[in-house]
């Protein structure tokens, strides 16, 4: 998946776990960390089909894009993925900025995450 310059789409709104697909069989949901390539993942029976795109900037988190494939929008898998991404920032210490709408949104729309937000 090859995010576009400037773009931050997911679905409106982690870890392991069963989504229903659109006929109403349940497939495997898993939410990762990939350090090395500066993003979190979200795959959908071992495939990646969304993520939200970080760089580290001493204590602070900078998301600066997501993008979930446009056939998997609308399942829940963008708040899944962010929802990780955001306890995992917390385990760290580090607090949040996001530049990404939907980073943004969803911690507007989840005040248990406001907490994480960088002064």
């Amino acid at each position: 998946m090859t995010p576009a310059s400037g773009e931050c789409g997911a679905e409106p709104g982690g870890g392991e776990g069963k989504k229903p697909a659109g006929s109403g069989v349940s497939v495997s949901v898993k939410v990762t960390k990939n350090a090395l390539r500066g993003r979190y993942e979200v795959a959908v029976e071992g495939s990646v089909v969304g993520e939200a795109h970080y760089r580290v900037d001493g204590d602070k988190v900078v998301f600066f894009h997501t993008v979930i494939d446009r056939p998997r929008r609308g399942q829940g898998l963008g708040a899944e993925l962010i929802r990780f991404a955001l306890d995992d920032v917390r385990s760290t210490g580090r607090t949040v900025v996001p530049r990404c709408w939907f980073v943004a949104r969803f911690i507007e729309e989840n005040p248990g995450y406001a907490d994480l937000l960088a002064a």
